[in-house]
């Protein structure tokens, strides 16, 4: 694990990349589904709640410094239950990222490649992630710190250069299609922050453990910001997003950009730059994955697993018959599980870990305490 150490701008780079890969093919839109013109507000609503949520996260790891959720698993449960919440998350990832990968790679064929089958658009990525993964997790991180930057620029260039198609009468009504919706239906969109996930398995990839909590706050903080910008972008732009089934609405607002007839196509350019991004995504979660594998399984390298768990990625990203399940996987699905295994699971194995520790510490001061007074009668 020494050579898989990570800074702290790269661990938020490695926690955010995970909103970026979603933002990229259809997550604005799915918000924008359940909270309508109401979904910036919501997002602070969300966003705020998602806040006090990682900061009880931080408080309730302080006593499981550079341990992950499988480690604290072990601790509260014993071996058992250290491999039921290991294959949970397992099959988690692998899900989540095969699922992510199937949509992408449709999006990919229908823009570019109408031609090619959907297999080899696939294939390509899978070797990538074979080959990017024969190096330590380290270099991954370095080289996501380096394009994750670019990816904010470039949505960031996407809303300034659709200034003049920005229309905030697409705000109103403020509240969308009510309070309930805004505001009780709405804390379905906390199944955005799919990237706070990886907050629980972060922790022993530190170079500095201690700044744990400078890591999650930062990343909650940006992740937020991000995600407004990326709603944003679509509902301040294209009404009629509301309405169709748009593949990949950020790659169509930048299709919208003008700057003369010498600047065309910017948005080629742009995709590049994200399909590189995906790749560090499918990469870590790759890594990740097969790191839990590692650890419930007591094996001592993980290489020999890279073959047969990028298979696996594969063979789930082609069981959906077509894209329409694909997606409702990706945007129905998906959310779900970060809620119920990401947010819900994850604190309360956090929680019951804490309490536990607190207990026995209790107890063994009492009878410290015990011994003290037997001795001095």
């Amino acid at each position: 694990m020494n050579n898989s150490r990570i800074s702290v701008p790269e661990a938020i780079s490695v926690i955010l990349i995970v909103f970026v890969a979603h933002t990229l093919v259809s997550l604005p839109k799915s918000l924008l589904n359940v909270t309508s013109s109401a979904t910036i507000i919501n997002l602070l609503y969300v966003g705020i709640i998602m806040f006090f949520l990682v900061l009880l996260i931080v408080k309730l790891f302080k006593g499981f410094a550079g341990q992950d959720i499988i480690d604290i698993s072990s601790f509260l449960g014993g071996p058992v239950f250290q491999k039921i919440v290991g294959m949970i998350f397992i099959l988690y990832f692998i899900f989540s990222s095969s699922i992510l990968l199937r949509n992408f790679c449709e999006c990919l064929k229908t823009v570019y490649y109408p031609m090619t089958s959907l297999f080899f658009i696939l294939l390509t990525f899978i070797i990538a992630l074979c080959i990017s993964n024969n190096f330590s997790f380290s270099v991954t991180a370095k080289i996501n710190l380096i394009i994750l930057p670019i990816i904010f620029i470039s949505i960031l260039f996407i809303f300034f250069a659709n200034n003049q198609n920005l229309s905030f009468e697409n705000m109103t009504p403020i509240l969308g299609n009510g309070l309930f919706d805004t505001f009780v239906t709405g804390l379905g969109n906390l199944g955005a922050f799919g990237g706070i996930v990886f907050l629980y398995f972060i922790s022993p990839y530190l170079k500095e453990p201690k700044k744990f909590k400078r890591i999650a706050m930062i990343s909650i903080g940006l992740s937020i910001i991000y995600l407004i910008i990326c709603v944003a972008i679509i509902l301040l732009t294209f009404t009629f997003l509301l309405k169709v089934d748009e593949i990949m609405p950020l790659y169509s607002a930048a299709r919208y950009i003008e700057f003369g007839s010498f600047f065309q196509r910017l948005e080629s350019i742009l995709l590049l730059i994200w399909i590189i991004g995906m790749a560090c995504y499918f990469s870590i979660t790759l890594h990740i994955t097969m790191n839990i594998f590692k650890n419930i399984t007591n094996i001592r390298n993980s290489k020999p697993l890279l073959v047969p768990f990028a298979l696996l990625m594969l063979s789930i990203s082609l069981l959906p018959s077509n894209y329409s399940i694909s997606k409702y996987l990706e945007t129905d699905i998906y959310p779900r599980l970060v809620i119920w295994i990401g947010l819900v699971l994850s604190t309360l194995i956090l929680l019951l870990a804490y309490l536990k520790k607190r207990i026995g510490k209790f107890s063994s001061s009492l009878k410290n305490g015990n011994v003290s007074v037997n001795v001095s009668k």
